[in-house]
């Protein structure tokens, strides 16, 4: 019998809030997070727009010294999705405890940094802290330290999939009965001139740098590219008979989740979107759900040109022509991955108040955009069971279900 797995703590700062609250507020009321990077190492670069954090994270000094700003976001995150669960006075065995939260780049901005001192002042100058600042698994760790989880930290690294594959992983966690309780998702901080110009040359980014607010515009005729985003998105998840026995607040069910490889390029989607169908075919077998059910989905949509229509494909020929299609990205930008992540929450509170966000700078629907798009407004409305995708660089698809718990 499959364990049932539920939601029980969200987490998230973000380029729209500095928590989960006032990011979703900010969600339903189509506010943009995106602004012009006024630093003066963004004047020589071809892309001058980031959405970056609304609010700067908040840590212990001596502490925020030893880690890297994505490691820092992943902590801000934690605690709060921790505090929302209300385990903290559950007494829960930290054997029984586990963490999946991963980075699609990592410590880029400490290697960067650190690698400027080694050259102007030698090695000596070169911090301690660096290697710690810079792996990968390095949020995960944090936050596996601040909550004393022993029953396994991992760190998938699976580019814009990653805060999806996350969450897949931990869900897996759960049902094998490796852990009663996980904390998972993503992080990213990587608004810094080396990866924009990387991402620039690759003519990934939008260059809408006079109007950084309508830059993010997924499915509209004149999008051009992503906007670089930072934050994180962490959720809680635990065994359902668990959070019943002590009365948790649940906002919704992981019912299930799917992951392909498309086996195609190292950047480019597969053109039929075939490994993402699979990925989605096998989050409905795996909750159990038909595609008729799925009444919402949240999109990978990253605003580029070749991405978001054979999503909008994709879903049409795997679900149907009912679901309503939101990209929160317009919002956010391209949190890389920790886009999964706050996208999953954004799912689990469209399912449990109703609503769901809006995608802004819809102004000139693409042909190809045949499903129902909630442009420009909040659409309120029953959701009993939602999808969230995310696809990633190297031809890594991941799809979620969640359902009303």
């Amino acid at each position: 019998m499959t364990v049932e797995v539920v939601v029980t703590g969200l987490g998230a700062t973000t380029p729209l809030g500095g928590d989960v609250a006032s990011t979703w507020d900010a969600m339903l009321a189509g506010r943009s997070g995106v602004s012009a990077l006024t630093q003066e190492w963004a004047a020589q670069l071809p892309v001058r727009i980031a959405a970056q954090l609304a609010v700067e994270p908040t840590i212990d000094r001596v502490q925020a010294r030893r880690m890297d700003r994505s490691e820092q976001v992943a902590l801000v995150a934690a605690r709060e999705a921790w505090a929302d669960s209300g385990l903290a006075d559950a007494n829960l065995d930290p054997e029984r405890l586990g963490v999946v939260v991963g980075t699609g780049i990592g410590g880029a901005t400490t290697l960067l940094a650190q690698d400027d001192i080694l050259e102007a002042s030698g090695p000596r100058r070169v911090s301690p802290h660096t290697v710690p600042m810079l792996m990968p698994n390095g949020p995960a760790a944090w936050i596996g330290l601040e909550f004393k989880a022993r029953a396994g930290v991992h760190s998938p690294t699976s580019a814009c999939a990653t805060g999806s594959e996350s969450i897949a992983w931990a869900l897996d966690m759960i049902r094998s009965g490796r852990a009663d309780v996980v904390i998972a998702g993503g992080t990213e901080s990587v608004i810094h001139p080396l990866p924009i110009a990387g991402f620039a040359s690759m003519r990934a980014m939008s260059t809408r740098n006079d109007e950084p607010e309508k830059a993010s515009r997924p499915f509209d005729r004149g999008r051009d590219g992503f906007v670089l985003g930072e934050g994180s998105g962490i959720v809680v998840l635990e065994r359902a008979d668990l959070a019943r026995a002590r009365g948790a607040k649940v906002y919704a069910r992981l019912a299930g989740a799917g992951m392909t490889s498309d086996g195609f390029d190292i950047v480019q989607p597969e053109p039929s979107h075939a490994g993402a169908a699979r990925a989605v075919a096998k989050a409905l077998k795996d909750a159990g759900v038909d595609g008729a059910e799925i009444v919402h989905v949240n999109a990978h949509a990253t605003s580029t040109p070749v991405g978001d229509i054979p999503e909008i494909t994709m879903l049409r020929t795997v679900i149907g022509d009912h679901p309503v299609v939101t990209s929160t990205k317009s919002m956010t930008g391209h949190l890389l991955g920790a886009a999964g992540a706050v996208e999953s929450i954004a799912t689990v509170l469209a399912i449990h108040h109703g609503v769901v966000p809006p995608t802004i700078n819809l102004d000139d629907p693409d042909d190809g955009v045949d499903l129902d798009v909630a442009a420009h407004k909040a659409r309120h409305m029953e959701i009993p069971a939602a999808l969230n995708n995310s696809f990633g660089f190297g031809g890594h698809n991941a799809a979620l279900i969640f359902t009303r718990a």
